[in-house]
């Protein structure tokens, strides 16, 4: 089977991409541009807006699969969360 990466809300992608500069922060991931290491969560907005982790400075590519791997589980974890909270069946 094909995979996509359609996103069936489109204008959810910029919340994705937030939320995953945020996770990443709290998890202390060096990613985005400059990044040290000392992100904090209540800049993780802003890193996700300079240059979207594609930046020679920073980025993904660097970190081990484990650690991108808990950034995609969280971000699964809050939207089941949020789902189960606002969803009735």
């Amino acid at each position: 089977m094909a995979k996509s990466n359609r996103k069936i809300v489109p204008e959810s992608r910029q919340v994705l991409q937030q939320w995953k500069y945020e996770i990443a922060a709290e998890f202390g991931l060096p990613v985005g541009y400059g990044a040290t290491g000392a992100a904090d969560t209540e800049f993780a907005g802003e890193l996700g807006a300079l240059g979207g982790g594609q930046s020679s400075g920073g980025g993904w590519g660097h970190l081990t699969s484990r650690e991108n791997g808990s950034v995609g589980g969280e971000i699964t974890k809050r939207l089941v969360a949020h789902a189960e909270r606002n969803f009735i069946l």
